[in-house]
């Protein structure tokens, strides 16, 4: 006992003991870290089932044309909060860290791009995603929509319509619906299935066949 005793009130042991303590602290803050980076996604992402029951709901017809689109035709970025658009409002809500100045610009922070595994550290390394493209929409039933009915799909904040990811990935993507584009990381496609097929479902879009095939074939992936 009196060993003991005296091993615990070594100045050794009590370094070592603080070494250790302040190791797994640091560990665990990278690891809050990095989980608050990897978790970052939209709102409103459905369950797989939830996801199925809306994708057998959804109306299957021919692409529209694109005769009469363009972007303008869907204003965005529209004022959210203050000085904050929606851009600069998914940069806040999908990154970590961020600081923004007196105009709501984001001038640090870090982004984890789910669609590719890439972390960046500026803001004009991210495009802010329109996961059911613009002109996908148009084609799917939005250019009956009014100009305000188009804005509120453009900044959808509600639903996972919005995300922040690699610039060259977003605009690799293009227009393109999951039949001829999904998201490099394939881990990502059980996700990118899910959110696609809600938003569509929200909004009342039509979708093509090749399109609800390879939907149901990323939404076979997931285990929830």
């Amino acid at each position: 006992m009196r060993v003991t005793r005296l091993f615990t009130r070594s100045p050794l042991w009590r370094r070592g003991l603080a070494a250790a303590v302040a190791a797994a602290l640091t560990g665990a803050c990278l690891l809050a870290v990095d989980a608050q980076s990897a978790l970052a996604t939209p709102p409103g992402i459905p369950s797989k089932s939830a996801a199925q029951s809306q994708l057998n709901a959804l109306t299957v017809k021919a692409q529209g044309s694109t005769s009469g689109y363009s972007r303008d035709l869907f204003p965005h970025w529209i004022t959210i909060s203050g000085t904050c658009n929606t851009r600069e409002t998914v940069l806040k809500r999908d990154g970590t860290s961020v600081v923004t100045d007196s105009s709501c610009a984001a001038v640090s922070g870090r982004w984890y791009s789910p669609y590719d595994g890439a972390t960046w550290s500026a803001a004009s390394d991210v495009d802010i995603d329109h996961v059911v493209p613009l002109a996908e929409a148009w084609r799917s039933g939005a250019s009956g929509w009014t100009t305000s009915r188009r804005q509120s799909f453009a900044n959808d904040l509600t639903r996972p319509q919005l995300i922040a990811v690699t610039d060259n990935v977003n605009q690799a993507k293009g227009d393109q619906d999951p039949s001829t584009w999904q998201p490099p990381l394939s881990s990502y496609r059980c996700t990118y299935s899910k959110m696609w097929i809600t938003v569509k479902y929200s909004w009342g879009l039509s979708l093509q066949s090749a399109e609800k095939s390879a939907l149901q074939s990323m939404l076979n992936t997931c285990t929830s």
